[in-house]
């Protein structure tokens, strides 16, 4: 006995939705079969697996692309500036790190240049140290504005 089963295949008996339990099993399409009614069996697209059929938009801008993509990182006159300012304070990276709510590794991070410069993160740092970090006052005492 032979049956004519595909594992890629989806098999209707009627192209409408189908009615309660018409293709719900192969001995159901096995009788449809026998008594000579139409069949309709559709191939489905990557069926059983995860594949997306749409590619990424950046895949050609990511080819075009000739050299190694990488972040950009703080520079090492900023990692500088941080330690000078926390050192003034009489701060240690961990107690720097505590009053911004941070972990000690990101101020390590600032300091020797490797952190990806995240702008809440310098806010924070610059208000505890007093000493600014970004824009053409980098270095400067911050002065204290209220905005109240």
């Amino acid at each position: 006995m032979q049956s004519n089963t595909d594992w890629d295949t989806v098999t209707y008996l009627r192209k409408s939705k189908p009615a309660p339990g018409a293709a719900k099993s192969n001995q159901a399409v096995n009788a449809a079969l026998r008594k000579g009614e139409d069949v309709e069996t559709r191939q489905k697209f990557a069926a059983g697996t995860n594949k997306k059929a749409v590619t990424s938009k950046n895949t050609a801008k990511l080819d075009r692309e000739t050299e190694e993509l990488h972040h950009e990182t703080i520079s090492l006159s900023v990692g500088r500036l941080i330690q000078k300012g926390r050192q003034q304070k009489r701060l240690t990276q961990k107690e720097l790190a505590t009053k911004i709510n941070e972990k000690p590794q990101v101020i390590n991070e600032y300091e020797n240049g490797k952190a990806i410069p995240n702008n809440q993160v310098m806010g924070k740092i610059e208000r505890a140290i007093g000493i600014k970090l970004r824009g053409k006052d980098k270095g400067h005492p911050m002065t204290s504005s209220s905005k109240k």
